[in-house]
């Protein structure tokens, strides 16, 4: 039996005929394919702008300093996601509040932020866990209230829909996408930034390539066609003409690849009622009405207890069936670095957060799993739960 990963890219012949002309190009990096991905994806998104850079990571960089945020500031995040969401707040001197989750979806609770807020809050930043979009209009109705910032990390949702708008296309200050090699598309490594503010946008192109600018309105003194000029400390954050290359080849089939992660999410759900029952232990990804998920993931809630069983033994059974799945997330405060850096959010009860994160299990999702794949997933796990309780 092949070797089945949690999750993986999906490249083709056109990938590697778009990246092998990026190549024999001209310019390899800061030229014409950047801005083409760039209006590419904005267009596919329904947004005004999009800014690519060199990872998900230096997208929420960018936002986050963008917008101003700096020393002596607060953010409000989810403890259930990648280090990356707290880490970017830390390189621009932010401080980071741990808020809960809502068990069954692992997405930030409304009612878990608003206690935390205060004179030092500048943002609320929600994650979009395994595709699944989070509460956003009581989110966005609680930062209106508190004149504060939202920023989306959006980098599991590129595809995702709430309330019939594409995450990407709506009000929000910033939104953040990431095409490392498991997410929707690829680029190997990249990422980008959508914002609906012109000015923000600006900055964020500036900070990207080392706070560099070129306008000529724009410098104190321009002194001819060659000038430009450092107007503040910024980043080597650029995406190159590879990289982008192979986004614009990627983005043309994003449509053929959602709809394969939802085939395949609904024959996930099909085989586990067959294998488990309803209710009976093992829990699909929540589904809801107002919302469409990107699936990113597809993380199951696994009662371990009731199984008398381990999440530990249940991926060692799976592992040696061939079948490789990971944990999304462990929580935040669970990291010596986050526990150094958030003293004082260590000690306070996240229910929702706990429960999450003591039944988690991601399957594996990609586009090019199969419906056997599946198939023999769910069979797999079966046997590893040692059957239906």
């Amino acid at each position: 039996m092949s070797h089945l990963p949690y999750g993986r890219q999906t490249i083709d012949d056109e990938d590697i005929a778009a990246v092998v002309a990026a190549l024999r190009a001209p310019l390899l990096t800061c030229g014409p394919l950047v801005t083409r991905f760039e209006a590419a994806l904005a267009g596919w998104l329904g947004a005004r702008q999009a800014t690519v850079c060199s990872s998900g990571t230096a997208a929420l960089h960018l936002a986050y300093a963008a917008l101003g945020i700096g020393a002596g500031d607060e953010i409000i995040t989810t403890p259930i996601t990648f280090s990356a969401t707290a880490a970017a707040a830390y390189y621009v001197g932010a401080t980071v509040r741990i808020a809960d989750v809502e068990p069954r979806t692992g997405n930030l609770t409304p009612a878990s932020v608003e206690p935390l807020i205060n004179r030092r809050t500048r943002a609320i930043v929600p994650v979009h866990l395994g595709g699944l979009p989070a509460d956003m209009a009581e989110l966005s109705a609680l930062a209106h209230r508190h004149g504060l910032r939202i920023i989306e990390d959006a980098c599991h949702a590129l595809g995702a829909s709430y309330r019939g708008l594409r995450i990407g296309a709506g009000a929000s200050d910033a939104i953040v996408f990431s095409f490392h090699p498991v997410k929707h598309i690829t680029t190997g490594e990249g990422g980008a930034v959508i914002t609906h503010d012109p000015d923000v946008q600006r900055r964020i192109e500036r900070l990207r390539q080392h706070g560099i600018e070129r306008d000529p309105a724009r410098l104190d003194a321009p002194a001819g066609p060659w000038a430009y000029e450092v107007q503040e400390l910024g980043w080597n954050y650029r995406l190159s003409d590879l990289a982008c290359a192979l986004g614009v080849a990627q983005l043309a089939r994003l449509d053929s690849f959602l709809a394969a992660r939802r085939r395949l999410a609904a024959h996930y759900r099909a085989e586990l009622v067959r294998a488990f029952g309803a209710g009976a232990g093992v829990t699909p990804p929540a589904e809801l009405h107002d919302r469409e998920s990107a699936y990113h993931l597809f993380a199951v809630a696994i009662d371990f207890e009731r199984f008398d069983t381990t999440r530990a033994r249940v991926m060692a059974a799976l592992s040696a069936a061939g079948i490789a799945t990971q944990v999304h997330y462990i929580p935040l405060l669970y990291h010596p670095l986050h526990a150094r850096r958030c003293p004082d959010e260590i000690g306070r009860a996240r229910p929702g957060a706990t429960r999450y994160y003591a039944q988690t299990l991601s399957l594996p999702l990609y586009p090019a799993l199969t419906a056997a794949d599946v198939t023999r997933v769910v069979g797999e796990l079966h046997r590893a739960l040692g059957g239906s309780p």
